[in-house]
């Protein structure tokens, strides 16, 4: 699954891996499946996008100041992905974030997302513990702020809603 989004980004967000219904089928992150409504809305909301989501590609949607990677390329099975995925995943999710000059800071969707990106940046995970709003500092002054996943189970449980997720892009924009 390709990055997508604003080449001059300033933030990332690292989800975890393309969706079965949603990037894996339309070929763009969060699109067409219940984490992209709740992930767009709020890009939308804070002016991290021009146009309008209508999961599909081809909606015309734009980010702007933001960029989408995955710590994992492919789709996992069961939809969890393995350590060994992950691990072979890190090049490629470092060869992303080496293409955005401009990236100050990350949100990380998930443990996962956070892990592979602290093992990449060489950040002991003892150190660095994932909690939804906990903030990091990686080499070179960026910053790593931990969300909650998005996903339809989280928001179906109500271990995320709409304003804790907005808090984080909030803090996001404040450390800018």
């Amino acid at each position: 699954m390709p990055a997508f989004g604003d080449p001059n980004a300033w933030l990332a967000i690292i989800g975890l891996a393309p969706g079965k219904h949603g990037a894996n089928r339309t070929g763009r992150p969060f699109t067409g499946d219940f984490a992209g409504e709740l992930l767009y809305a709020t890009l939308e909301k804070f002016g991290l996008a021009e146009g309008t989501y209508g999961a599909d590609p081809a909606d015309g949607l734009q980010l702007k100041g933001v960029v989408i990677l995955n710590a994992v390329k492919c789709l996992p099975p069961q939809n969890k992905t393995l350590p060994v995925e992950e691990a072979n995943c890190r090049p490629f999710l470092m060869e992303g974030v080496a293409s955005l000059p401009n990236l100050t800071t990350f949100i990380a969707l998930g443990k996962v997302a956070h892990d592979s990106l602290c093992r990449s940046f060489g950040m002991p995970l003892a150190r660095t513990k994932f909690a939804h709003g906990a903030e990091h500092i990686l080499p070179g002054d960026r910053r790593l702020i931990d969300s909650y996943h998005c996903s339809r189970y989280n928001q179906n449980t109500r271990r995320l809603d709409a304003g804790m997720f907005e808090a984080v892009f909030e803090q996001a924009i404040a450390s800018r």
